[in-house]
């Protein structure tokens, strides 16, 4: 007579699922990361072009970082992650794996890759010399963005290559979901930059990057974007120039030459100057160049920070007569 014992057969594989996954839990318990936070506040004063209202000029946002790191099966996994203004809101993100010699691979929500992480390389003391002004300011930046990107790192014979790939849509995605923006096709970029150990020349370093970006505008081909910079330190200064290039499919190609000057007076206070000039040139049209400086100082005292910058544009964005200017005074406090 032969017996049905398929049922006490399931009924032991199910144990003997539950127990590998408890026991697979516990190991994940064992191996908990180690997690920091840190953040800071910022106490801001801006004043406006005096075409604009102002209203109220005093600003204020919280910024909170969660770090953690620790091994999985060989590899070191991190992620961070950064929240501002709003305990609840991610403002970027990132998961990486570092596999040792064979690079690092990550996945970026906001923090930073490819092409995106040399975009304006220019030194400065405090904030950037377009920063704060109205309108497409980020004209002649290169890049893809970082949202939604995949992202690998190394350094081979001390080149330090950054690249990213962005499937679709450079937007953050929560899990689950997908993007239902088509932004035209995928974008790939990369960046590499060399130290003063690549260089063989003391402060100097330098790097350069290309991308093929879609832009979701084009009937055909991807923009191209490409860029190249130098900085030079040499005891308390250092002089930066950049050189970038975005070639638009139909549309209005972009050249950007900037430079900046960042002196270190002293352990506590720097200061520095830029200047960029931008030539927009519209298919069929006349080239209008965008040209913009910008003067900064940062002062800090241990756990605090005062910095100010003030930045002016003509012909903001390509847009002749289009002038801004902007004005601001930040104090920070880490904790």
């Amino acid at each position: 007579m032969k017996t049905n014992n398929k049922g006490e057969i399931m009924n032991n594989l199910k144990k003997v699922g539950l127990t590998a996954l408890a026991g697979s839990l516990a190991a994940i318990s064992a191996n908990a990361a180690e997690m920091s936070v840190s953040g800071a506040s910022v106490l801001t004063y801006t004043s406006e072009d005096a075409t604009e209202v102002t209203g109220n000029p005093w600003g204020m946002k919280t910024n909170i970082g969660f770090t953690a790191s620790g091994d999985v099966n060989g590899y070191t996994v991190s992620y961070m992650q950064t929240s501002a203004d709003q305990f609840a809101g991610m403002s970027s993100a990132r998961l990486s794996i570092d596999m040792g010699d064979m690079g690092l691979i990550a996945f970026d929500q906001g923090s930073g890759s490819g092409l995106s992480t040399i975009d304006d390389k220019t030194p400065t003391a405090a904030e950037e010399i377009w920063d704060g002004l109205d309108g497409l300011t980020a004209g002649g930046l290169v890049g893809a963005g970082s949202s939604g990107a995949w992202n690998y790192v190394n350094t081979v014979g001390g080149v330090g290559i950054n690249a990213s790939i962005v499937p679709g849509s450079a937007t953050s995605q929560a899990d689950g979901a997908s993007s239902g923006d088509g932004n035209g096709g995928t974008s790939m970029d990369v960046a590499l930059t060399m130290g003063e150990d690549a260089t063989g020349v003391a402060g100097l370093a330098v790097g350069l990057g290309y991308g093929e970006i879609a832009n979701g505008n084009q009937t055909t081909g991807d923009d191209e974007h490409q860029t190249v910079f130098a900085n030079y330190s040499m005891g308390m200064a250092t002089f930066g120039m950049q050189y970038s290039e975005i070639d638009v499919v139909n549309g209005t190609d972009q050249e950007n030459t900037a430079w900046g000057l960042a002196v270190n007076v002293n352990d506590n206070l720097s200061v520095s100057y830029g200047e960029r000039e931008i030539d927009f040139k519209p298919v069929g049209g006349n080239t209008v160049t965008e040209e913009g400086e910008g003067l900064a100082v940062a002062y800090t005292m241990g756990s605090i920070k005062i910095a100010g910058n003030r930045n002016e544009v003509t012909n903001n964005n390509g847009t002749s007569a289009s002038n801004d200017a902007m004005t601001e005074i930040a104090v920070s406090f880490a904790f």
